[in-house]
C-alpha cells in the first residue's frame, strides 16, 4: 500500500539553499505550518558539503557594493541581470552575519588597527578581497550549522534517503489552473512509493555535473530539479553554460577532490610539466582570471602538449602560511603521496557549475504556480554566462529568504494540499536487465564529454544530440516497463538534462561565457545578448 502525506511546504533538496530556506520559513511561521526536507542520503549531501571556496561579500574599507557588482557584471559575459545582482549583492553582508548567529565560525585574524576581523580572500574574477570562509571548507562549515539548526526545528519533517521521481500537476491531473501539488518519491531503504502532496514545493536541488565523465560534483548531482521541472513544463534558460573548475586534483585514485580557487587567489601558479608558467600567454590576469579562461587556458595546453595534466604550485610559500589557509587540502593531497609544501600539485578541469537552470524571478518563482527553484537549480540572472567565484553559496543564502519570504506572504491564498492519485505500478515488471541503465549511464558520460565538453564544435554537438536522442528513446522504453529503481531516476533525469544542454548549445552561434565553439569564435556584439531560452513546445 503506498503512503501519502500532507504538508504545506516540499523542499527537495538538502544543501545550502534547501536548509536555509526550511529555516527562513520555520522562523517566520506559525509552529503549525509543516514542512518537509528530502534528501536522496542523509541530511546536507549534496555540493554545499564540499564547497572549499567561501562565500562573497563586501567587508573590506577599500571595497563597495559597485565593485562587486561590475565584478560579477564581468564575469557573466553580458548576461547576468543587473537589478538581479545588486538584489543577491547587497544582501550578502546579513547574510554573513546571520550564519555567525547561527553558531558558524568563519576564519578571522587580528587587525592592528580594528582588533579580531574576518579574514577575506581573493580569487578569479573577483578585483578586490571578499571572500569570506572557513579555513578550506567553508561548505562543510555551512552544512554543518544548517544541519544543526534544522534539527531543532519540530516543524521540519526530514525525510532522509529519499529520491524525487517526478513533480504532481494540476494539468496532469486534467485540473485547471495547472499548479505543482507536490511530488511522487522513493523511500530507497523499503523500495516503495511515497506520494507527497503540498501547498508549495521547492526545488533545491543542486546541478547536473554528474552528466560528464570527469566532475568535481558529489553523486547526488544528477540534475534532478532541472529534469523534473522541465517535464512539468517549466521554462529553463542558458544550459549551453556548464562551467569547469579549472582545478581538479589529478590522481587515479582520488575521485572529485576540488583544489579551491583560493589556493590561486593566495598566489599559487599554474606550470606546465617542465615547470613553466603559462597563463600570461592567455590573460592579463593570470591564474586569477575568470574560471571560463583559465579552464580552457588549461585544456588547451594539455592538448597541445599531449599532457595529460598541468600543475598547480603553492610551495613558494612557506608550510607555515599553506597548512594554516589550506589544511584540508594539504592532508587529502598528503593521503595521495603529494606534500604541496614542497612539490607541485597535478590538476584537471572538470565539470563544475550549472549556470543555466530553471528559470525565476526575484522571489523565487518558477514558471508553474506554487513551485519555487533556487540555488544551482535555478537560473536567476546572477551568473549570466560564467559564475563568478563563491557567488554561488551567497546566491543560494539570499534566495533562500527570498522564497520564504513570498511563501508566507501568499500562505492563505494557496489551498491546503489535496488527495492525490497513488503512483500507477500497475503494469510493470522487476527488471533484470540492470546493465542496459549501467552502459547507458557510461555511453552519456562519456559522450558528454568528448563533445559537449569545454571546447566545442557544431558537427560534435550534432553527434551528441543523434546519441541522446536514442538514449531518450531506450530510457522511455524502459522506464515505462520496469519498476523505478534510485539509478534509473537519475539516468532518466541525466538523459534529459543532456538534451537540454545541447539543444542550447546548438542554438547559440557565438562563443560566450563557458560556450566556446571553433564555428562560432567570435563573441556577438554586446547588445545582441540573449538568454538561451527553452520551452516544452519548442521540441518534443
Amino acid at each position: 500500500m503506498q503512503q501519502q502525506e500532507f504538508f504545506d511546504v516540499l523542499i527537495l533538496g538538502s544543501g545550502a539553499a534547501g536548509l536555509s530556506t526550511a529555516l527562513q520559513l520555520a522562523q517566520t511561521c506559525p509552529s503549525a505550518i509543516r514542512i518537509a526536507v528530502v534528501c536522496k542520503g542523509t541530511l546536507g549531501e549534496g555540493a554545499t558539503r564540499y564547497a572549499q571556496g567561501g562565500i562573497s561579500a563586501v567587508f573590506d574599507d577599500d571595497d563597495s557594493i559597485e565593485s562587486h557588482v561590475a565584478d560579477t557584471l564581468v564575469a557573466g559575459a553580458g548576461l547576468c541581470k543587473r537589478p538581479v545582482v545588486e538584489f543577491v549583492v547587497s544582501q550578502a553582508r546579513r547574510e554573513i552575519e546571520r550564519l555567525a548567529s547561527f553558531g558558524m565560525q568563519f576564519t578571522k585574524v587580528e587587525d592592528p588597527d580594528n582588533g579580531t576581523r574576518l579574514h577575506l580572500t581573493q580569487e578569479g574574477g573577483h578585483s578586490h578581497r571578499r571572500v569570506v570562509h572557513a579555513a578550506d571548507a567553508t561548505g562543510l562549515s555551512i552544512t554543518n550549522t544548517l544541519e544543526s539548526q534544522v534539527r531543532r526545528c519540530p516543524n521540519i519533517h526530514v525525510l532522509e534517503h529519499h529520491i524525487a521521481i517526478d513533480l504532481i500537476t494540476a494539468g496532469k491531473l486534467g485540473i485547471t489552473p495547472d499548479r505543482c501539488l507536490g511530488a511522487y518519491l522513493m523511500d530507497i531503504p523499503r523500495s516503495r512509493i511515497v506520494t507527497l502532496a503540498a501547498r508549495f514545493t521547492v526545488l533545491a536541488t543542486g546541478g547536473a555535473g554528474k552528466v560528464y565523465l570527469y566532475t568535481s560534483n558529489p553523486d547526488v548531482a544528477t540534475g534532478d530539479g532541472i529534469a523534473m521541472a522541465w517535464r512539468a513544463g517549466c521554462v529553463v534558460a542558458n544550459m549551453e553554460f556548464v562551467q569547469f573548475h579549472p582545478t581538479c586534483l589529478y590522481h587515479p585514485a582520488a575521485k572529485s577532490f576540488l583544489i579551491t580557487e583560493a589556493l590561486r587567489g593566495e598566489g599559487g601558479q599554474l606550470k606546465l610539466p617542465n615547470g613553466e608558467r603559462f597563463m600570461e600567454r592567455f590573460d592579463p590576469r593570470l591564474e586569477l582570471a575568470p574560471r571560463d579562461i583559465v579552464a580552457r587556458a588549461i585544456d588547451h595546453e594539455m592538448k597541445r602538449l599531449g599532457s595529460d595534466c598541468v600543475y598547480l604550485d603553492i610551495s613558494h610559500k612557506s608550510p607555515e602560511f599553506i597548512e594554516a589557509h589550506f589544511p584540508t587540502i594539504s592532508a587529502t593531497c598528503r593521503e595521495f603521496g603529494i606534500d604541496i609544501t614542497q612539490q607541485p600539485i597535478p590538476v584537471v578541469p572538470a565539470a563544475h557549475y550549472t549556470c543555466g537552470g530553471v528559470v525565476t524571478n526575484l522571489a523565487g518563482r518558477t514558471t508553474l504556480q506554487s513551485l519555487y527553484a533556487l540555488g544551482e537549480v535555478a537560473c536567476t540572472g546572477l551568473h549570466g554566462a560564467n559564475r563568478m567565484a563563491s557567488n554561488s553559496l551567497l546566491e543560494c543564502l539570499v534566495f533562500a529568504n527570498a522564497v520564504a519570504k513570498d511563501i508566507v506572504a501568499t500562505l492563505d491564498d494557496v489551498p491546503m494540499a489535496q488527495q492525490l492519485p497513488a503512483w500507477d505500478e500497475s503494469r510493470v515488471t522487476n527488471s533484470d536487465e540492470e546493465i542496459v541503465v549501467a552502459h547507458n549511464w557510461d555511453e552519456l558520460l562519456r559522450f558528454m564529454w568528448d563533445y559537449v565538453g569545454i571546447v566545442r564544435t557544431t558537427k560534435r554537438l550534432q553527434r551528441a544530440r543523434h546519441r541522446v536522442d536514442l538514449l531518450h528513446s531506450e530510457i522511455a522504453e524502459y522506464y515505462g516497463n520496469f519498476r523505478v529503481t534510485p539509478d534509473l531516476i537519475e539516468l532518466r533525469n541525466l538523459v534529459q538534462v543532456a538534451e537540454l544542454i545541447i539543444r542550447a548549445a546548438l542554438k547559440r552561434r557565438e562563443s560566450r561565457g563557458l560556450h566556446y565553439t571553433l564555428d562560432y569564435p567570435q563573441t556577438s556584439e554586446a547588445g545582441t545578448a540573449a538568454d538561451t531560452i527553452l520551452r516544452a513546445g519548442d521540441f518534443s
